[in-house]
């Protein structure tokens, strides 16, 4: 176990000074996570890529960004070429999309480049100095998400990864009823199996000093989320545990409220809700990352790994909706970026004057991307805002069927 003994700390005087004593999982990841000082992305996470805890399509070279920006560029166009194009980045890690971004803009699309605002939204301190650093050739802004006054963007929004690192809600259902699961301490572990509003775990879990209790929902969301994406929690058999995120139907809100007119784009792993929510998957999606190792026990590593849930995309749309945000497509990020000219590049190969290692390097490196269980699975959301009737009729390249290129 390689906890940050601060951080646990932290996290035990939260529970202490609790209502009930214990906190929702959604605060556990949050401080585990997001603590200022702490946290795992506040520390940790410049160790992203091949040498970190994970990598994402980022790491693979530049071509996931370069495609990225075939997309965003016809996405100027179709809403006539306004000035300025804002194109704002949600989590933008160590800064590396952005640069891909803007090199193959510039290089390019030089109009569209001269009309283009960048802008990143960044939680991070120690990322958004990362960030800076690698950027700062390129005329990019970074504020908080709730700086950006509403109604002011023109352009996309869009994210890599981002979703699902918001903190959950966990929750457990027995006997046709809907329990939230809670962190509690050892010593803070209630003595009766069940208070009508709290029900241990049975047996209790010690994971590495902390005790999952389940209780009553903190909020009636929770339950009102299953009957907004049409699910019925009281068939579930006893013990089907899963995840909900909350913070991300807050998220889209917020994003809804500041774009006037143009594209949201999400990219992530993820499901509708219909297969996240299978009873065959009784245990959820939670997964820790450390050091390139999945496991699901989010309370070692504590400040040192990252946690994730996959993404209800269902969940998205359907909120989406509520906030004036119409979907334009969902698609797999395999066909996204095939159709966006991935194909191309890998038939290109065949032609290019490398040294066999190079080249064997490069085409496996572009595989990756069309890999169905790994990040050509990923989930490619796409909603809009404030089109015309024409500009929504053209159709996004990225969302087109890709041509069939034998690769």
């Amino acid at each position: 176990m390689n906890s940050n003994p601060g951080l646990r700390e932290i996290i035990t005087d939260h529970i202490a000074t609790s209502p009930q004593k214990r906190i929702t999982f959604a605060q556990f990841m949050d401080l585990a996570l997001y603590h200022p000082q702490l946290g795992y992305y506040s520390t940790k996470a410049v160790n992203l890529g091949k040498q970190g805890d994970f990598f994402t399509s980022i790491h693979l070279g530049a071509d996931f960004g370069e495609l990225l920006a075939v997309q965003f560029a016809q996405m100027w166009e179709i809403l006539g070429r306004p000035i300025p194009f804002s194109l704002v980045e949600m989590g933008a890690g160590q800064g590396l999309l952005a640069l891909d971004i803007l090199k193959y803009i510039q290089q390019e699309y030089p109009d569209f480049f001269n009309a283009l605002d960048y802008l990143i939204v960044e939680k991070s301190l120690v990322l958004k100095q990362e960030q800076q650093q690698r950027l700062q050739q390129f005329p990019v802004r970074w504020f908080n998400l709730e700086e950006i006054p509403t109604q002011s963007i023109t352009g996309c929004f869009f994210s890599n990864e981002l979703v699902d690192a918001m903190p959950v809600h966990q929750f457990v259902v027995q006997q046709g009823k809907l329990w939230e699961i809670y962190v509690t301490t050892l010593e803070d572990e209630p003595d009766e199996p069940d208070k009508g509003d709290e029900k241990v775990i049975t047996p209790p879990i010690p994971l590495a000093s902390f005790v999952e209790t389940a209780g009553t929902p903190s909020t009636p969301k929770l339950q009102e989320y299953f009957e907004f994406i049409g699910i019925n929690t009281s068939d579930y058999p006893d013990n089907y545990r899963s995840e909900v995120n909350l913070a991300a139907l807050d998220w889209l809100s917020m994003v809804a409220d500041r774009l006037q007119r143009g594209y949201l784009l999400t990219i992530d792993y993820g499901y509708p809700a219909n297969r996240y929510y299978n009873p065959r998957r009784s245990q959820g999606t939670l997964q820790c990352y450390y050091h390139h190792q999945r496991h699901n026990d989010p309370y070692i590593n504590i400040g040192q790994q990252d946690i994730t849930a996959h993404v209800d995309f269902t969940a998205l749309e359907r909120w989406g909706e509520r906030c004036g945000l119409d979907k334009v497509g969902f698609t797999e990020q395999a066909l996204f970026l095939m159709a966006l000219g991935l194909g191309e590049r890998i038939a290109a190969l065949s032609y290019t004057q490398q040294p066999i290692s190079q080249l064997l390097r490069r085409r496996d490196m572009l595989h990756q991307f069309l890999d169905p269980l790994g990040l050509g699975g990923f989930g490619v959301l796409v909603q809009r805002k404030g089109l015309t009737t024409q500009e929504a009729a053209q159709p996004l390249k990225g969302l087109s069927v890709p041509e069939q290129i034998k690769i």
